[in-house]
């Protein structure tokens, strides 16, 4: 199956529609138009193709229709620019006059279309994007997600990286910018609520072609070294600590993106052992996941990653919202509370349900990655349920704090 630019109309099967005694066909309706914004051109364009491709399988799968009205998808690459990606919003919702917007990965774009789409009301879906405040202190009217939120996704990591690890002291190496500092502020703050010390935090650029210099800074007393990174950075990483000195003394902790099966055929031995906590495996042995992976391999020729799972489930979540407002997405205000309504129990990453400030609450997976049957794979060693994007802390309280950030949580045992 190949990804298809621009317009995407294909005509499913007909159904017919009652109006007084006379059958409509559902094609003389008029489609339902998704508008889906995504980086397929740029540093992040594998991303953005793997994101598309897991909604593309979903809607191809249901025939391109939806409660029974035929669907049109109009893809607009936003170059992971927030310029370019505003642009291609206000076309999407004044030209082609879309009943929803999906998509979107880089958080400066997330951010960046809020204000158009509180301004056009209309009903929005992320499906992969994890800045906090979306479904925290600044969430939308006109907007959920069917991702994670960076922090929360890392509050079960923290708890089990004290008390089932059992480690004590934990240097912490995070890319430079939100997505970086919310991961680590979530890890450091359930970490210490669980009795354990982060004694050093690291930040390194975007640009970074190097790690020796940082990784020569790594306490070696520590117990075990916590990485954020992705795609690219996760390749570079991954080669410079095996040979750092670290590899074999200082365990390698990882958030769910560093291992995600984007990148983990890039990686080789050197990174059997890595302990992380995410929301999908594609290793996850359950009947909706084998499902999902099988026919994901067969139409891409590659395993799903979490890019691609989210936007299947988010593609479902839009199926779902459409079907309670039984098709009638004219009707925005309703098609937005039909979105924030849904709970799905056999989607591929496990059940799903939509909170009150329109996060996911999720199972959160803690993987190991090991070799099977010559491939690496992130093997689920421990299941944390329904986990909130607030864990165990009050809504309340955990919002009355600053939002994850390079100074928040203090560090109050580095030196």
């Amino acid at each position: 199956m190949r990804t298809i630019a621009g317009i995407l109309t294909v005509a499913g099967a007909v159904a017919g529609l009652i109006v007084g005694l006379h059958v409509v066909p559902a094609a003389a309706q008029a489609p339902i138009k998704i508008g889906f914004l995504s980086p397929m051109s740029g540093a992040i364009a594998q991303a953005g193709k793997d994101m598309y491709s897991g909604c593309e399988l979903y809607w191809h799968e249901r025939g391109m229709q939806i409660a029974g009205r035929k669907l049109e998808v109009i893809l607009e690459d936003t170059e992971g620019q927030p310029a370019t990606a505003v642009s291609k919003l206000r076309k999407l919702v004044d030209s082609d006059r879309v009943n929803l917007i999906a998509g979107v990965i880089l958080s400066n774009v997330a951010y960046a279309l809020v204000p158009p789409i509180e301004a056009a009301g209309i009903p929005s879906i992320y499906p992969i994007n994890s800045a906090e405040d979306l479904t925290q202190r600044k969430r939308p009217k006109w907007l959920i997600r069917t991702g994670f939120s960076a922090g929360g996704n890392m509050h079960p990591f923290g708890e089990y990286a004290a008390k089932t690890l059992k480690y004590k002291k934990v240097v912490t190496i995070g890319l430079d910018y939100a997505f970086g500092w919310e991961t680590v502020g979530g890890f450091h703050k359930a970490f210490e609520d669980n009795g354990g010390e982060i004694i050093q935090k690291i930040w390194v650029p975007l640009n970074i072609q190097d790690y020796a210099p940082y990784l020569a800074q790594v306490k070696r007393d520590a117990d075990a070294v916590f990485v954020v990174a992705l795609g690219r950075w996760t390749v570079l990483f991954a080669k410079q600590y095996a040979n750092s000195g670290l590899n074999g003394r200082v365990p390698l902790i990882a958030n769910g993106t560093y291992s995600d099966e984007h990148v983990l055929s890039q990686l080789g031995d050197e990174s059997i052992g890595v302990i992380s906590a995410h929301h999908y495996s594609a290793a996850l042995e359950t009947p909706a996941n084998r499902k999902f992976r099988a026919a994901f391999e067969k139409a891409y020729s590659r395993v799903p990653s979490f890019y691609s799972e989210n936007c299947y489930t988010g593609a479902r979540v839009i199926e779902e919202a459409v079907k309670a407002v039984n098709g009638k997405v004219e009707d925005r205000a309703a098609l937005m509370a039909a979105l924030r309504k849904v709970e799905i129990g056999d989607a591929p990453r496990g059940p799903i349900k939509i909170d009150p400030y329109g996060n996911p609450t999720q199972n959160i997976y803690i993987r190991k990655v090991e070799r099977v049957n010559g491939a690496l794979q992130n093997t689920v060693i421990h299941t944390y349920p329904a986990v909130s994007q607030f864990w165990t802390y009050d809504p309340q309280k955990f919002l009355a704090q600053p939002v994850y950030s390079r100074e928040f949580p203090p560090c109050r045992h580095c030196q």
